[in-house]
């Protein structure tokens, strides 16, 4: 990295981050991106887990953003099938509800309207014995009726990732644990960085034409080190949670996208034998590494859930994960967290830096696009050698891993893997599971379970091993924490079941890393930190 100019460097390896990579990559920029921590460290691992069009939104009257985001949800879907999954939405109309049964059948037409909605995935009205038939546990004494729409679940950690892995296929250098720790200026215009590798604590100078601060909640604090600082509009961070309860303790039959008392809206959503929950809306002044739940959290969102499912009667005790992340909003002054726009704005300093926040996951691509084509738009009024450059090239991109035509086809594709091994006995659940969350490279992992059939005798042995040596060799996962948090989701969805398996994986992880005793247990303790973490409220 500390040999040549990059035209490019990207600082912040969330999904916004990704995607900027990824798009001035695939348009021929020579690109580089760092990242502090891990690739999607941040919010971009702690989100609702939705690719969705904002349906709230049209309550603000925010239209070009629901249209935007509406439209950007098909494309996503399109480009990664495999992790981007049509998901019916049941949206309860009840008394003093955000929206009557009038307003909320006009509210889902215009956004099938905007979002350009599919036939067959368009909002269906339902009366009251219809909704209480679709979700039997609703509160029946202030249920009016529903409706049914589609939005889409995500990985977003994992769409971080095959962006990124995308990035690096076109070209980019991408790398985590590299943080930035001072700018490099020439004729007061910034033109590099000084980066540290936050694992050999080794610095290096990185050059470049143009730099992209796209650090999530950190933009803030990368704008300061800047000469220029923060002028003008700044950060505003609000902490969003989410709670995970067995899905036997709130069995809904389809996600739902609740009232709660305070005016605002939650989702509930089942997954992998879960139901998860959220999310909160609350200011946020605190570390920004480290966003925990606390039991006030516990206990608002454990409130909505019992008032409008009131026969489950949760309790503290019977949640099992949480997660906690933190929005970068821009900042407004009078205004709740909950009236902040989620719409990106693009800052420029007269140093050069640019600076993109604000923003929704399901707009990543359009935010990378619009601040991509100001990049190029700069540098080929610097210099004539840019003006051959492609245009964006992301509209129709298939990610790493996603290469289906359908809906239909990942679920043909898991139908022939789970009959192709049979003989190495993999169940196929488990190839379901590795199908949406590695998409076709999916075969890669399947093929190191085949090598590995007469090393390791344990079947399920066999195929963690399989993952994890693609995690490590495809994923730049370093750690126990990258693997169970951001690459597979684990501690969120699977937490019970990592008491047992986590030390396991642990020393197979040292296999692969050459550690020696003394750093798998460090590895050790800094995971057992964070499962405690998640519960500890």
């Amino acid at each position: 990295m500390a040999t040549v100019e990059y035209d490019l460097l990207v600082v912040g390896g969330g999904i916004t981050g990704a995607g900027i990579a990824l798009d001035a990559a695939s348009r021929g920029l020579k690109v580089a991106l760092v990242e502090k921590h891990d690739f999607a460290w941040g919010t971009s691992s702690r989100s609702t887990k939705l690719i969705h069009g904002g349906l709230r939104y049209l309550k603000q009257f925010e239209v070009a953003l629901v249209r935007e985001v509406g439209m950007e949800r098909a494309i996503v879907h399109r480009n990664a099938r495999h992790i981007v999954i049509p998901e019916k939405m049941l949206l309860p109309i009840v008394e003093g509800g955000s929206l009557g049964q009038t307003m909320s059948s006009i509210g889902l037409w215009v956004y099938d309207l905007l979002a350009g909605v599919e036939n067959d995935e368009r909002r269906k009205m339902l009366n009251k014995e219809e909704t209480m038939d679709a979700e039997p546990m609703l509160r029946k004494d202030i249920l009016k009726g529903g409706g049914l729409y589609y939005e889409y679940r995500t990985d977003d950690a994992r769409l971080t990732i095959e962006n990124m892995k995308s990035a690096v296929e076109h070209g980019a250098n991408c790398v985590n644990y590299t943080e930035v720790t001072d700018y490099i200026y020439e004729n007061e215009k910034v033109v590099g960085a000084i980066v540290k590798d936050n694992i050999s604590e080794k610095s290096l100078t990185i050059r470049a034409k143009k730099i992209v601060n796209a650090a999530g909640p950190w933009v803030d604090k990368l704008r300061t080190k800047d000469t220029d600082g923060v002028q003008r509009k700044r950060l505003h961070l609000t902490k969003g949670v989410h709670i995970v309860v067995p899905y036997e303790k709130l069995p809904i039959q389809q996600a739902v996208y609740f009232d709660v008392e305070d005016g605002r809206m939650i989702f509930a959503i089942p997954r992998e034998g879960v139901t998860y929950v959220g999310t909160t809306d609350t200011n946020y002044t605190g570390e920004i590494g480290e966003p925990y739940t606390n039991q006030a959290d516990i206990d608002y969102t454990l409130s909505a859930i019992n008032k409008m499912f009131p026969e489950v009667n949760l309790e503290t005790k019977d949640v099992v994960s949480t997660w906690a992340g933190l929005r970068p909003l821009i900042h407004e002054d009078g205004k709740s967290p909950s009236e902040l726009s989620r719409k990106d704005e693009i800052f420029e300093s007269s140093t050069g830096l640019l600076s993109i926040a604000g923003g929704k996951l399901t707009g990543y691509r359009k935010m990378a696009e619009r601040i991509v084509d100001l990049v190029v738009k700069q540098l080929q009024s610097e210099d004539k050698a840019y003006r051959n450059l492609k245009d964006c090239q992301t509209l129709n991109m298939r990610l790493s891993g996603g290469d289906f035509d359908s809906t239909e086809a990942v679920e043909q594709f898991i139908i022939r893997r789970s009959g192709e091994v049979t003989q190495i006995e993999v169940p196929g659940i488990y190839i379901k599971y590795l199908v949406h969350k590695y998409g076709t490279n999916t075969d890669t992992i399947i093929e190191k379970a085949f090598e590995l059939y007469q090393k390791i005798k344990d079947p399920e042995l066999r195929i963690q091993m399989a993952e994890l040596w693609y995690s490590v060799h495809h994923e730049m996962s370093i750690s126990l924490c990258d693997y169970l948090i951001r690459r597979t989701g684990r501690l969120y969805f699977q937490r019970q079941e990592l008491d047992e398996l986590y030390p396991v994986l642990a020393k197979m992880m040292g296999e692969l890393l050459d550690w020696d005793e003394a750093k798998t247990l460090r590895e050790m303790a800094k995971f057992k930190k964070e499962y405690d973490a998640v519960l500890n409220f």
